[in-house]
């Protein structure tokens, strides 16, 4: 009972220390998107051009298909609306436990939040500061550059700076037979110039697959949409009993109590493992029955955001305002930034049961010297001078404000070790196989098993 008074209550006030941390992390995220903006204004490399290049002689498409400002409402405002629900709404989901109080749960869901919205921040900063500086480096030119240039003709020996077509004769036969390089200053138009040299690589492609992609991924891991996979093993633990077309043979009275005396035999589907039954491979189901495959809908969901960004990709190509080249490096570098910026803050999609990493340690929080493993401790993510410091050593869950006990105390899911009996906590989100080959995630808020009990969850 005081364990589950001690979840009631809420334990320990966030250290300002690691407050302040955070909120230098949203500082240095939201600077990067300044400098990002600065480059954005600054004159690019203007790589020298031929006036008979088919590759920049593309028409001037006025009325783009995806304008800027659409693209930042797709791409920013669209997946920071969404993850905003997801988390206020289906945050801590169907495993909290009865006795956790509202305001452990909304700190739960705030923390996911944060992550949430703060990874989506970072893979949209490092996209939009990469493409940015790549684009003023290469400065290459775009499809349509000849029609921003309108170039002075008349001029192509004062402005040329290489090829060949100088030393092939007349003007008409440098461009028909030669090549002539020409430098920008022959253009007699200059209002559009200077985005004209900045088609390396797609700024469009790039932020499109960054945002959207942060999104799917945010989707996958809240609503658990993965390929199916098997849980390793440990090493020497075979697969041949529970990969056979049926199981192992059952004792009848284990599947009807009540019907034929002990010990009477027959061979049971491994269906009949699906409603709660093992084989005899130390407790695990059938092979088949350790996973399946998630509702397609979901599938068809979490594939929405990818085809938004494929598309908004696409009209790029179609609106002539970047050669193929730079679309598919803009999308693969929104790819990675997005994959980059999500694991930062997020456990792994398959196995994290769609929850955020915690929060750094109180003692840690800004930096950690060498020789120390990582950045959290055991001194956990509270003030210290909190109330309930005084307890035995424990380990914090950052976001909760619940504690892990030692682990020589704990019961854990699927473990045949005695623990602490009533009382014991489970809040380490640990996967293990439970009846029928359920794929069972330790609560992510504090459980209080009765005696005689577990408590499992399906992820």
């Amino acid at each position: 009972m005081d364990r589950v008074r001690r979840l009631q209550d809420g334990i320990g006030t966030p250290s300002k220390r690691l407050v302040i941390s955070y909120i230098l992390d949203w500082i240095i995220v939201l600077l990067t998107v300044v400098v990002a903006l600065a480059l954005s204004r600054v004159t690019p490399n203007n790589r020298p051009f031929s006036l008979n290049d088919p590759n920049i002689s593309f028409p001037f498409v006025h009325k783009e298909k995806v304008p800027p400002t659409a693209l930042v409402a797709i791409v920013v405002f669209m997946p920071g609306i969404i993850v905003c629900i997801v988390c206020l709404l289906f945050v801590p989901g169907p495993t909290v436990d009865r006795h956790a109080t509202r305001a452990l749960i909304w700190r739960r869901k705030l923390w996911e939040l944060n992550t949430g919205l703060l990874g989506l921040a970072l893979a949209l900063a490092v996209t939009y500061l990469l493409t940015d500086g790549m684009k003023n480096l290469f400065g290459k030119p775009r499809p349509d550059l000849l029609s921003r240039c309108d170039p002075d003709v008349s001029r192509v020996r004062e402005f040329a700076v290489g090829g060949l077509g100088g030393r092939l004769g007349s003007f008409e036969t440098q461009l028909g037979g030669g090549v002539l390089l020409v430098s920008s200053k022959i253009c007699r138009k200059t209002e559009k110039l200077k985005d004209g040299f900045r088609s390396f690589p797609s700024g469009h492609a790039s932020s499109s697959f960054a945002g959207l992609t942060y999104l799917t991924l945010f989707l996958c891991s809240k609503f658990a949409i993965a390929i199916p996979f098997l849980a390793p093993r440990p090493f020497g633990r075979t697969r041949s009993l529970t990969s056979a077309a049926f199981s192992r043979q059952t004792t009848h009275s284990q599947l009807h109590p009540h019907g034929h005396r002990k010990g009477h035999q027959r061979l049971v589907s491994d269906d009949a493992h699906s409603s709660g039954s093992f084989d005899g491979d130390h407790g695990h189901p059938p092979i088949r029955n350790q996973a399946a495959a998630p509702p397609v809908y979901l599938l068809i969901i979490a594939f929405i955001p990818i085809g938004a960004a494929i598309y908004i990709a696409s009209t790029r190509w179609s609106d002539f305002r970047h050669h193929g080249f730079d679309i598919l490096s803009g999308s693969l570098l929104g790819f990675c930034s997005a994959w980059f910026a999500f694991r930062w803050y997020h456990l792994p999609i398959r196995e994290g049961a769609g929850w955020a990493w915690g929060a750094r340690s109180r003692d840690r929080a800004f930096c950690i010297g060498v020789g120390v493993s990582g950045y959290v401790g055991d001194e956990g993510w509270s003030s210290s001078n909190s109330k309930h410091d005084h307890h035995v050593p424990h380990r914090e869950d950052p976001e909760m404000g619940h504690r892990d006990m030692e682990m020589e105390h704990v019961d854990r899911p699927g473990s045949d070790e005695p623990g602490a009996g009533a009382g014991a906590w489970n809040d380490v989100p640990q996967p293990y196989v439970g009846s029928g080959g359920t794929r069972v995630v330790a609560s992510p808020l504090p459980v209080i098993n009765q005696p005689g009990q577990r408590y499992e969850a399906t992820a």
